[in-house]
């Protein structure tokens, strides 16, 4: 069976590295690197025929990475990218190289956190909706009685403006979460949030240098609204929400 190379990120060395037996789909094979000049991408052995894609595999992937990033900034490559032999990989890095400079400049010595905001008491909110729209005078519990095939026009209008007002409830307080914050990150994106209780599903880049600060806002914002929103946060991790390389094929 033909070997191909799993690519996990891009670093920038020359230096020839090998990571241990880490790589993807459990066989214990070693995670090394092939080099094009100062850039190196980080690969081990995987079959050509099409893996099984699993939190199995999505895991592994992810474990390498950020042993990678223990010693590199890492621009990591969308999940299960096989190259079929190495002078492919030399190949990509040759005419991708000012790019991959570029964005390893952009990203030197930055990281990303994670941090979801999510309402505790859903009943509280609504009410607050009410008293805040004096038009809302029904409870979520009577907007959504009835829901189905034989909601009213009465019904279905006041339901819209219940999940427009529950959305600019979310943007304002999402902005004062996000005030302290952004002073302290480099980059910020928001991503999709779910459910009415969500409030804020942000990703952050930040410097290294400033993590323990941007931890001490995180508390912070903790201590300060812990009573009303429970907050989920994560890292450091690979810069994910901010590169990730795709190899065309």
């Amino acid at each position: 069976m033909h070997e191909g190379q799993y690519l996990y990120c891009i670093i920038e060395t020359r230096e020839a590295r090998n990571f241990g037996r880490i790589g993807i789909g459990g066989r214990g094979d070693p995670v090394i690197t092939i080099a094009y000049g100062d850039l190196s991408a980080v690969v081990s052995s995987v079959p050509m025929n099409k893996y099984v894609v699993s939190k199995e595999t999505m895991i592994a992937h992810e474990k390498v990475i950020e042993a990678v990033m223990k010693d590199y900034t890492v621009l990591p490559v969308r999940f299960y990218s096989v190259a079929p032999n190495a002078e492919e990989i030399r190949s990509l890095l040759r005419r991708r190289y000012h790019e991959f400079k570029k964005l390893l400049r952009e990203l030197d010595n930055k990281v990303e956190f994670g941090l979801k905001a999510i309402w505790k008491e859903m009943d509280a909110i609504f009410k607050e909706i009410v008293e805040e729209n004096e038009e809302n005078t029904v409870t979520r519990d009577k907007m959504t009685a009835g829901s189905g095939e034989n909601v009213s026009p009465d019904k279905a209008a006041l339901s819209r403006r219940v999940k427009l007002a529950l959305e600019e409830k979310k943007a304002k307080e999402r902005e004062v979460l996000l005030q302290p914050l952004r002073k302290v990150c480099s980059d910020f994106c928001l991503n999709t949030t779910y459910g009415d209780d969500m409030i804020m599903n942000a990703a952050f880049l930040v410097d290294r240098a400033r993590e323990r600060e941007f931890d001490s806002r995180v508390e912070e914002l903790g201590v300060h609204y812990g009573e009303r929103i429970e907050f989920k946060y994560v890292g450091p991790a690979p810069p994910y929400s901010f590169v990730n390389i795709v190899v065309k094929e």
